[in-house]
């Protein structure tokens, strides 16, 4: 990433607080946000597919008359290195039409990924490391707070994974029901997928490399390259749904004392 980049990328007006929790969502608007659908400049909004409404972050499709592969991403304008991610989020209403299969009851939050001015007009996702979030159907496993790579690769019990998505232990949540999950980053080390407080999934070393994205800028893959900070961004795949709370605590600057480290993540794993 050249400095031109991570500029844009760590322009913001997210408010923090004392105890260090950034609100990236304040319930009011979307002005600490950018959004980019594929096929639209960045910031055209199709569809007014991202939207606040009743308090909530919402992914809406009331204005689409067919999905049309539109992959779109609310990127927030800050970007981060070490932190814990909260959002609460629920999957609503019926899949709108020409959405795949893949994709009912399917959406996902974005970590350490390109800038949202660096999107290609037609790329399909961001390079980074996804957080799959998924709801359950009326029978049968259905896992949340999975693995996918798009543009990337992560280690696992030291050996390369290069697939594209890795299931994680959750639980299945079916129905609207609020999902609480929790992703602790450490820069470009470890990882973890938390749901309802239960560590569903880890994983290090998140790198540039593999496949399942298109339309980006090949210069900005540079497969191999350890990914220590990035955007924050969440999906629009086809599926409403809704996000009441989207935060983070700064873990930055902690990383250089892993006393006062271990001291904080302690704190966090007790809150309430």
């Amino acid at each position: 990433m050249t400095a031109a980049l991570a500029l844009i990328c760590g322009i913001s007006t997210a408010q923090q607080s004392k105890n260090g929790w950034y609100q990236l969502f304040n319930g009011k608007d979307l002005k600490d946000w950018n959004v980019k659908i594929r096929g639209y400049d960045l910031d055209d909004n199709y569809g007014n597919t991202f939207r606040v409404k009743d308090g909530k972050l919402t992914v809406s499709y009331d204005q689409y008359t067919a999905f049309d592969e539109k992959y779109g991403h609310i990127f927030h304008k800050k970007k981060f290195s070490a932190y814990l991610l909260v959002m609460e989020y629920r999957f609503v209403g019926e899949q709108v039409k020409g959405g795949p299969g893949w994709a009912w009851r399917n959406s996902g939050a974005m970590i350490h990924g390109q800038p949202a001015a660096t999107m290609g007009k037609d790329q399909d996702f961001p390079i980074s490391i996804e957080v799959q979030l998924l709801g359950g159907r009326e029978t049968g496993n259905r896992t949340t707070a999975n693995l996918c790579t798009p543009g990337t690769n992560v280690v696992m019990n030291n050996k390369l994974i290069t697939a594209h998505c890795i299931d994680s232990k959750s639980q299945t949540y079916r129905g609207d029901v609020w999902v609480r999950a929790e992703i602790l980053v450490l820069g470009d080390s470890i990882i973890k997928h938390i749901v309802e407080k239960d560590t569903v999934l880890v994983y290090e070393k998140p790198q540039i490399g593999g496949g399942s994205v298109s339309g980006h800028d090949p210069a900005l893959k540079k497969d191999g390259q350890l990914l220590s900070e990035g955007s924050i961004s969440l999906q629009s795949e086809s599926h409403p749904v809704e996000y009441r709370k989207v935060e983070v605590f700064d873990l930055a600057p902690y990383m250089k004392d892993r006393k006062k480290l271990a001291k904080k993540l302690a704190e966090l794993q007790k809150r309430k």
